[in-house]
């Protein structure tokens, strides 16, 4: 506040570090000095001279002098600003908590839709093998959802340019390949051994990364490869639906996703773009590529046999399985990408091999798949070995 020492003979002086500050108007009345108003002077807010009235001074030196208070009088800091300081810890761990409540939140939501989302697809493609086509309608689906979600405003359209399309280009195109790699391995194989056999996708991100970029790693990240490894292998030699088609399609799929995720960082730096719009971006880019190669390789003329078969056998609910599993597998992927901005890389690492934990055990449950005790010991170690490599990585 900006006032006069002459306004006023109550003003409180504030007292702090031993010192007070004396107003020695009262003490010496007879010795003030007047100075007349200063002409346009520049001051600020925090300014304690006045513009209406002159300012009185006793004496150059005795003005704002300091006199020593006793030591029982001294400054300590109040329980007030105690309370204050618990108060901001306390605001400081509600937010955390709420943030890890959040996070849970994200994990929970990301693991159950990807598990309804593989047993549908699953349940798709067992009485309609065209995994191109299944594919095309997932990444369809997603489109249709958002750009009506851009139009209505539900959620904020995003602000990019070219530079940014052409940044996502490659990243698509991985996107595209990994998706319709792992689809294809669905159709071939069971949903658990496809998983286990994705388990394995940190070793291929190692090898890309030493041989194609030249990074180097600490002899742990190396060493959590061979259960990895080992894992897989021990699960593809033991299953006994295998089939070579399923298991490149699984195999083609992990190198994919990991030319994606390398494309993902490089091109998206300093782009400000949130986890839910980049996907959508990425459902849009991506359908355009690989709509012109699923009519190419499957083509009208076989889905539509392969429909009207399929609806024969299923009935009505094959169109549900259809629609359910096209936007599950959208919103389980929006929600993972959503989720990389509340989380680090370690932690969304391992949130996704205990996704793929759960991906596993509920679909041998569900379609009820054999599996032998040394398949079951295969998959176990592929998976602790994944677990190992987050936590060398770190």
């Amino acid at each position: 506040m900006i006032f006069s020492l002459n306004q006023s003979s109550n003003v409180t002086i504030p007292r702090c570090n031993n010192y007070k500050l004396i107003d020695h108007r009262r003490n010496f009345p007879a010795k003030f000095l007047v100075l007349p108003p200063l002409k346009n002077p520049k001051f600020n807010k925090f300014s304690i001279v006045s513009r209406a009235k002159p300012l009185n001074v006793s004496s150059i030196q005795t003005f704002g002098s300091f006199q020593r208070l006793p030591t029982k009088e001294l400054c300590v800091v109040s329980k007030a600003y105690e309370a204050d300081r618990s108060e901001g810890e306390s605001v400081v761990e509600k937010v955390e908590a709420a943030r890890r409540v959040k996070i849970g939140v994200y994990f929970a939501t990301w693991w159950s839709l990807n598990v309804i989302f593989n047993i549908y697809n699953k349940k798709v493609l067992n009485a309609f093998p065209y995994p191109w086509l299944t594919s095309t309608l997932s990444l369809a689906a997603g489109s249709a959802i958002m750009l009506i979600s851009w139009a209505t405003k539900v959620a904020e359209a995003p602000n990019t340019d070219l530079d940014f399309w052409k940044s996502l280009f490659p990243v698509a195109l991985a996107h595209t390949i990994g998706h319709v790699a792992a689809t294809v391995s669905m159709s071939k194989v069971a949903v658990s051994f496809t998983h286990i056999i994705k388990s394995g996708e940190p070793a291929f991100s190692v090898l890309v990364s030493r041989f194609v970029l030249g990074e180097t790693f600490p002899i742990s990240v190396y060493l959590s490869l061979l259960p990895i490894i080992g894992g897989c292998g021990l699960a593809a030699l033991t299953e006994l639906n295998f089939n070579m088609t399923g298991f490149m399609g699984a195999m083609i799929s992990n190198l994919a996703f990991v030319f994606r995720n390398i494309f993902s960082k490089r091109g998206m730096k300093g782009k400000s773009v949130s986890g839910m719009n980049y996907y959508a971006c990425l459902s849009l880019l991506s359908l355009l590529i690989l709509t012109p190669f699923a009519i190419a390789v499957e083509g009208p003329k076989m889905w539509a046999a392969g429909w009207q078969n399929a609806v024969s056998e299923i009935g009505p609910n094959f169109v549900w399985w259809v629609a359910a599993q096209s936007v599950f597998y959208h919103l389980y992927n929006q929600v993972s990408y959503m989720s990389l901005d509340e989380i680090s890389p370690l932690t969304f690492s391992i949130g996704n091999t205990m996704k793929r934990i759960s991906v596993i055990v509920s679909s041998i449950i569900i379609f009820h798949t054999p599996v032998q005790p040394i398949n079951a010991l295969g998959a176990a170690i592929a998976i602790l070995g994944t677990f190992l490599y987050s936590q060398a990585k770190q």
